[in-house]
């Protein structure tokens, strides 16, 4: 007897490493997401985990990192191309700092993106760091790991295309909130008016930001649209969770980049939707 097995569509994976990147807690996070939803929004994009989890068939993915979206925007507008031309880099120590040390903004956006892709994907743990001058100061890491594959890549082109790409601010990307959107909003983490360290910039998400975040969130219920923001234990974190419905929960975070150091943390999940059963029992993730 013959068995018919219906395999579930393809979708793209995350291509870039992101610290802080929200992978195992896809399953959880997509829950609060329904097809009642006609749009996906993400205003700290990231590696945007969950914006290839749900593959959504329309959404407005943005970032301040204006390096990073220039990458979605490669990937979306040339894919095969980009590709070649990465898996052409030698990853060696060597060849690593020399395309560090090249001046981005002296290069063709095509080649600025590859650049970005490259270093992201062969530097310490997926973290993004500048220096004071606005360089990339990450050192080469030693255990990478593989490419996504072109299959991969080419799919995450196809899901890109019917994304609309935002560098600025948050609230430059929240402006575009509709009635029926989804916005998932995960902010670099800051407690007590420090940054945890994994990413410096001009001009970054921090303690003193949580205030403009909270007012956004009633715009958001305002216009009609559901939201669901993550963010470390911290009084920020608190003071939000009072004003919505809202849910606490254990993780295991890395101390200074390095899976052998860990140490137990809380995390919340804050939302105008209704938390249920299944969110609450879903603390597994994958």
């Amino acid at each position: 007897m013959l068995t018919h097995v219906i395999e579930a569509p393809s979708r793209g994976k995350p291509f870039l490493r992101w610290a802080g990147s929200k992978r195992k807690q896809v399953r959880r996070l997509a829950s609060f997401f329904s097809d009642n939803h006609r749009r996906y929004v993400e205003p700290f994009a990231g590696s945007a985990c969950l914006f290839f989890e749900i593959s959504p068939a329309a959404a407005i993915l943005g970032d301040n990192n204006r390096g990073l979206i220039g990458v979605y925007r490669q990937v979306r507008d040339n894919p095969d191309r980009l590709y070649r031309r990465l898996c052409r880099i030698r990853r060696d120590s060597k060849t690593y700092y020399r395309w560090r040390a090249m001046d981005a903004q002296k290069l063709d956006s095509e080649t600025r993106a590859l650049r970005f892709f490259y270093l992201n994907r062969n530097c310490f743990n997926g973290i993004y760091r500048t220096n004071i001058d606005g360089h990339f100061n990450v050192p080469c890491g030693h255990r990478p790991g593989a490419y996504p594959t072109k299959r991969d890549l080419m799919l995450c082109s196809e899901l890109l295309k019917g994304a609309k790409l935002i560098a600025g601010d948050f609230a430059t990307t929240l402006e575009y909130v509709r009635a029926g959107d989804f916005v998932y909003l995960d902010p670099p983490f800051a407690v007590q008016s420090r940054r945890v360290f994994r990413e410096y910039g001009a001009r970054l998400f921090g303690t003193s930001d949580v205030p403009r975040l909270a007012a956004e969130l009633s715009m958001i219920k305002t216009r009609g649209a559901d939201f669901l923001v993550s963010y470390a234990d911290c009084s920020e974190a608190r003071g939000l969770a009072k004003r919505w419905n809202a849910i606490r929960f254990p993780i295991h975070r890395h101390v200074a980049g390095f899976s052998d150091h860990r140490r137990n943390a809380y995390e919340w999940l804050i939302t105008n939707l209704p938390i249920r059963d299944y969110d609450l029992a879903n603390r597994g993730g994958r």
